[in-house]
């Protein structure tokens, strides 16, 4: 990322507008990276099930309504570009532009980034990962990372938020969507070991790295189902804090 000259500085404000002509050019302004050995096994894993994972769930209706309504609260008309991390399929993407949002969509399996932009050809997707989303700091209105972050390691994850929050201008909003648990712990996905995250436990690790909650939403699990969770925040200014997101 290309450093502000301060916490939020505005002259390094990104504002991407969508257009049904969006060139290579363009989209070359926009390249994540791929920058880890976990980033390559789960963007294998995901590329074998490529297919059968955008029949099942690469479209809105397959979304909760609850969750949809969950995001068009916090995300529909954010002030800047919102970026969807880990967008899949881009269906949320696409979602979030009809609902009035600059929306762009970027995630580690080219498949699913193929299959959106041939869904999608005027929005703007590109592989990468979270771990580099490659944007100036302090530009994005507003992030989404449904499911995106639940195959992080926990150790990790700290690090990844931080640089959410540093692509963030100040009071912009994060909506975080994963599986909830009693306890942090590992479970057996279908794809690849992910994790279950107590609410209170991922909110307070947010806050450590400069954000503040204002709004969160919980459903039960049942016997097909997991427990489901989704956060949303606002990015606050950032600060020295006495407990450092490590030690969460």
């Amino acid at each position: 990322m290309r450093p502000a000259a301060g916490p939020d500085a505005s002259a390094s404000t990104y504002t991407w507008k969508p257009n049904s002509t969006t060139s290579q050019t363009a989209r070359a302004t926009f390249a994540p990276r791929v920058c880890s050995v976990l980033d390559a096994t789960i963007s294998r894993r995901y590329t074998e099930i490529a297919d059968v994972y955008i029949d099942m769930f690469g479209a809105v209706e397959h979304v909760d309504p609850e969750d949809l309504q969950f995001l068009h609260r916090h995300l529909g008309r954010c002030d800047g570009t919102v970026l969807d991390v880990g967008c899949g399929p881009g269906h949320l993407t696409a979602y979030l532009t009809e609902l009035g949002a600059i929306a762009r969509g970027v995630d580690l399996v080219p498949a699913f980034i193929d299959g959106a932009r041939s869904h999608w050809p005027e929005l703007d997707f590109a592989v990468g990962s979270m771990r580099d989303l490659d944007v100036p700091d302090h530009s994005l209105g507003g992030i989404l990372a449904w499911y995106s972050l639940i195959h992080c390691e926990p150790t990790e994850l700290g690090a990844v938020l931080a640089g959410f929050r540093r692509s963030m201008k100040h009071d912009g909003t994060l909506v975080v969507g994963f599986f909830e648990g009693d306890e942090l712990e590992p479970f057996d996905h279908k794809v690849i070991t992910a994790h279950r995250w107590p609410i209170d436990q991922l909110s307070r690790l947010l806050s450590a790295v400069g954000f503040v909650e204002i709004e969160r939403m919980r459903r039960a699990g049942n016997d097909r189902v997991r427990p489901h969770a989704a956060l949303a925040l606002r990015a606050t200014c950032l600060r020295q804090s006495a407990m450092s997101w490590r030690e969460n």
